[in-house]
């Protein structure tokens, strides 16, 4: 899963895209490097961002999926976003698949929407908002938990009959450095819930504070824990070097034979 972000503040400036050409030939180069999914998204959720209205992520966000579906027809793209509303517009755009970071907590009304909807949702694990999330990094084992607060909303969107959710644990959001490297130590744990898991952890703050470098230099540290990720049984990296990522994917799949 490439990234397009279509935002002038996401974490890493090497994503950010301001123009719709930019997007254009972002995603071009992505598909052609062997992105399976594009993954679009208009609100950025790095610790302490700006909220940014609806209207706003949705001026983002809708020309570009647009854009995107017109030049590239076949291109699977996910919409990155906690508002229903947003998601709606988006699919009807063309989106395929909802990727909520908020796990349904931020717009009641999401999970009806996606059932609604029937697409694939992308349900990730977070605490608060990006604005608060930092605040509410505390727990006892922050595998067993994320788990219990994953297996619950799973629950309700299949009482909804939401039939293709894959679960995304949710590294750096809400979580500090050592329960992000906890989480990718026991990523395995999570397959007891019998979904495909994605793992996001592309030139975040536990590869290059871990590292004491900066997000420009952390692609092969991003490479290590990708890597680690897919033994664990991780089934989708969301990434912003998608050629990289795709070599290291074709290696994993030469030791699983």
């Amino acid at each position: 899963m490439g990234i397009l972000n279509v935002t002038p503040d996401s974490f890493y400036a090497g994503s950010r895209l301001s123009s719709i050409d930019e997007v254009l030939q972002k995603a071009e180069t992505m598909l052609a490097d062997g992105a399976d999914v594009l993954d679009v998204g208009g609100y950025s959720s790095r610790p302490g961002a700006d909220d940014v209205s609806t209207e706003e992520e949705l001026a983002r966000l809708i020309p570009a999926t647009e854009a995107i579906m017109k030049a590239f027809p076949e291109a699977v793209l996910s919409v990155d976003t906690f508002r229903a509303r947003v998601a709606e517009e988006a699919v009807a755009a063309g989106a395929s698949i909802i990727n909520d970071i908020s796990g349904g907590n931020l717009d009641e009304t999401m999970f009806e929407t996606v059932a609604k909807l029937q697409v694939p949702y992308i349900l990730m694990h977070m605490r608060g908002t990006p604005q608060t999330m930092n605040s509410l990094a505390k727990y006892d084992d922050v595998v067993l938990e994320v788990l219990d607060e994953l297996q619950v909303l799973v629950a309700k969107l299949k009482q909804l009959d939401v039939k293709d959710i894959i679960l995304d644990p949710g590294f750096g959001f809400a979580k500090t450095i050592n329960h992000n490297f906890e989480l990718l130590n026991r990523l395995e744990e999570l397959r007891i819930l019998e979904l495909p898991i994605l793992a996001g952890m592309s030139r975040k703050s536990m590869v290059y504070k871990a590292l004491d470098i900066g997000q420009a230099d952390a692609l092969v540290g991003t490479t290590v824990v990708n890597t680690i990720a897919l033994m664990k049984g991780a089934a989708i990296l969301r990434v912003h070097d998608v050629k990289e990522t795709k070599q290291t994917i074709e290696l994993y799949k030469k030791t699983t034979h």
